[in-house]
């Protein structure tokens, strides 16, 4: 048995995981500081011996003894993150230091939740790992992306300084139960208006692209990446390269719900990336032919049955 510390524990990515984590029989300590997390994310979890839930907060220092850490606390939609920038930068950045140290000291092994949006509005399509990104640094976004992009400096130098032993993930687009329904992503934004007979909002043409994978192909990633031996530390990108437009999406989401609601157009936020879609040739070849397994419209069904039942609540 492992102990294993979840940062983010409580988040819809998070929850999962602890979920997982337990099932293969691990003992799983959970911290959050339910920014945009829930208890209600881990609330079937609670009755768990195995299973720590922890009120905290990564910018502040955390002392445990444990083996592994996953750190995942961040706010990830851009309705969250812009919220409170400084409080999101401060989050991956010194969420990754106190993490880092936690690790050093333990000589835990430790993975960062990074995210495609290192890759900016790419001049690379797909994007590979070894593309650098086209990051606005003083956009509106730029907490979130800069942020990321710091943590992943910090994690590469704590390794190469330090010795800790690290692996970097950078995950696309996500979705399935458990989402934010207010946090602002395209699809849970699509599934709540669609079931509510509101308009669909797409922004700008809908012609931009996004790649989606569903939560549970993304955490078999995460834990494969975190098994693997001390050569492979990454980045890797975890995703779905299957890629949709907005409009694509809208479309499937009014097909699944059986809405009447109507399309309409607003205009494109700033620095919103035209197209997103990872290569994921290292996935395959670094965690034992990881792929997704869940493909859109069978994710969307699940995703759809969780917000009628969060609606009907």
């Amino acid at each position: 048995m492992k102990r294993i510390l979840v940062t983010g524990g409580a988040g819809f990515i998070g929850s999962h995981l602890c979920e997982r984590l337990l099932n293969e029989g691990n003992d799983v300590l959970c911290l959050d500081n339910y920014f945009t997390g829930s208890k209600a994310n881990i609330a079937h979890l609670l009755s768990n011996p195995y299973f720590e839930l922890v009120r905290h907060d990564v910018t502040a220092p955390f002392y445990a003894e444990v083996d592994e850490i996953y750190n995942l606390a961040c706010p990830a939609s851009p309705v969250h993150y812009q919220y409170n920038p400084i409080k999101t930068i401060k989050t991956s950045v010194m969420g990754a230091i106190n993490m880092l140290g936690l690790a050093k000291r333990v000589k835990a092994k430790i993975l960062q939740a990074s995210t495609s949006e290192v890759y900016g509005d790419p001049a690379v399509h797909p994007q590979p790992e070894e593309y650098w990104g086209n990051v606005n640094p003083i956009g509106i976004r730029s907490c979130y992306d800069e942020g990321k992009r710091c943590a992943e400096t910090l994690f590469m130098d704590y390794h190469r300084q330090n010795g800790v032993r690290i692996k970097l993930v950078r995950i696309f687009n996500t979705y399935g139960p458990r989402m934010n329904p207010n946090d602002g992503r395209v699809v849970s934004n699509f599934i709540v208006q669609a079931l509510r007979g509101d308009n669909i909002t797409i922004y700008g043409s809908g012609t931009q692209t996004r790649s989606f994978q569903y939560v549970d192909d993304l955490v078999e990633g995460l834990i494969r990446m975190m098994n693997t031996d001390g050569t492979v530390i990454g980045p890797v990108n975890i995703g779905n390269p299957n890629e949709f437009t907005m409009l694509e999406l809208a479309e499937k989401v009014l097909a699944q719900v059986g809405s009447a609601s109507k399309i309409v157009y607003h205009p494109l936020p700033s620095d919103d990336p035209k197209q997103r879609q990872p290569k994921i040739d290292k996935a395959y070849s670094l965690l034992n032919g990881w792929q997704p397994k869940v493909q859109l419209e069978e994710g969307l069904k699940k995703t759809v049955e969780y917000f009628r039942g969060v609606n009907n609540e």
